[in-house]
């Protein structure tokens, strides 16, 4: 590891319990806080976020989060209405930028969501977590209104599969850790690089491009320490992450656009076929399934005319 990143751990990386929310509520002052759930198909786990964000961290007596949006990218369940019924604003990813056609993607949602919050601060928290915990919001917006040096956040945390601790970021392990430390080896100290939980300062936000798809973590992260420089970023120890896991397959394609996403930032020339092929046993033995990797990329967000024209209003 780099003497950078050793310093950087040293300096950079802490446990929810360091920042008490007493601390974080004294320094937000002004400070508009937003936290966003992308969500597709989630009506089993983002009501009870919702309430725990609702009760714990936007009472009287604790107002850390002023605005709570739900971006609902086309569910087919009752996610809008758990999450409306639980105290959240929700709106369809389609009425956001209607002049723009839409496309499925997670990254997409992170973006559009940009247009329908106000925050100074923007924290992003995935619909599916399950035991979800109030230290995820505190924890990663905490070192953003503490300390101005800081401009990314993201959160850290075992990931059990299953029954077994520790097993779970199967990609991250695989495919994000590996490409970091060859390719960005400054970013090889986040512990979570791929996780969805995670707070910017609106600015920074603003002026980096969103992969539409699963490649999104990744493409923020690098285009972060780009834009802003290692000592910026910053990550926090928020215990557990209880999720649901993705099958074999899904892991396959999300790995693939994850790749992409690093390659397209590691060259602007040449770039590899944009094409993940898998198999599934079928009634004549394998039969392959063709993917289109994630290539799409939004851009910065201060970029849209019509974000330009809200900022003026």
């Amino acid at each position: 590891m780099l003497e950078e990143v050793e310093r950087w751990l040293g300096r950079r990386s802490w446990s929810v319990a360091d920042r008490p929310l007493e601390r974080i509520l004294a320094a937000k002052r002004n400070t508009k806080v937003s936290v966003v759930l992308p969500a597709l198909n989630e009506e089993a786990t983002v009501g009870d976020i919702v309430a725990v964000i609702r009760r714990e961290l936007m009472s009287e007596a604790v107002p850390l989060v002023d605005e709570l949006v739900v971006i609902d990218s086309g569910s087919t369940d009752r996610t809008a209405e758990v999450a409306a019924a639980a105290g959240a604003r929700v709106v369809a990813r389609d009425a956001i930028l209607p002049r723009i056609p839409a496309v499925p993607g997670k990254g997409e949602v992170l973006w559009r969501s940009l247009m329908v919050t106000s925050g100074d601060v923007v924290c992003f928290v995935d619909a599916d977590l399950r035991d979800f915990s109030a230290d995820f919001v505190s924890g990663i917006v905490g070192p953003l209104l503490t300390d101005p040096d800081i401009d990314f956040v993201k959160a850290m945390y075992d990931r059990p599969f299953g029954d077994t601790p520790g097993q779970g970021g199967r990609v991250t392990e695989l495919v994000a850790r590996p490409l970091l430390n060859l390719h960005w080896p400054q970013l090889a100290g986040f512990v979570q690089p791929l996780g969805g939980e995670y707070a910017a300062r609106r600015p920074l936000l603003e002026r980096l491009p969103f992969p539409v798809g699963y490649g999104v973590e990744l493409g923020l992260l690098v285009d972060a320490l780009h834009t802003v420089g290692l000592d910026a970023l910053a990550q926090v120890d928020v215990g557990v992450r209880k999720h649901r896991h993705q099958d074999g397959r899904a892991l396959g394609r999300m790995a693939a656009a994850i790749y992409r996403t690093a390659q397209l930032r590691l060259s602007r020339g040449h770039l590899v076929r944009p094409w993940l092929t898998q198999f599934e046993r079928g009634e004549k033995g394998f039969e392959p399934r063709t993917y289109a990797v994630d290539t799409e990329e939004r851009p910065p967000m201060a970029e849209i005319v019509e974000y330009a024209r809200r900022r003026v209003a």
